[in-house]
């Protein structure tokens, strides 16, 4: 159980670092914190809340989202940083991440989300519970 959690762990770490070069060249705008759960067979279902810290704001969302081709529940607890957010109100959308992976016990994973307005969103991610995820996410994220 510990050997498959380090594993996980060290394997979101090399992702964070690969995916922290790819946004070198954009511009942080500000961090995020997303608390989700999410249940599955098949087509899966997820939902939850987060939090958006911009220009010393913290601003409240809403996550909802259809993971396709999903295994089991899952809690999720994401954090990372907002990139290219220019005005607030570009934050709401529809975000999609071309993701694979699993996750199992205590895993690890990392991702990367751009909505419609060129706002992206790169996660580090940790989950209870067991899901695997074979495609990509679609996830709408609305202000509160």
């Amino acid at each position: 159980m510990f050997r498959r959690t380090a594993l996980g762990l060290l394997a979101a770490a090399f992702c964070s670092v690969a995916l922290a070069g790819a946004a070198a060249a954009e511009e942080r705008s500000g961090t995020v914190r997303i608390t989700s759960t999410s249940i599955a067979l098949g087509i899966g279902v997820t939902w939850g809340d987060g939090e958006l810290t911009y220009k010393g704001e913290v601003y409240k969302f809403s996550v909802r989202g259809l993971s396709v081709l999903d295994l089991g529940v899952s809690s999720v607890t994401a954090v990372g940083p907002v990139f290219d957010l220019k005005k607030l109100e570009d934050f709401n959308g529809n975000y999609f991440a071309g993701q694979a992976g699993a996750a199992v016990g205590g895993g690890a994973s990392a991702s990367r989300m751009q909505n419609q307005n060129g706002v992206v969103i790169s996660l580090t991610a940790t989950q209870t519970g067991a899901k695997l995820t074979l495609a990509a996410e679609g996830v709408q994220i609305e202000l509160k």
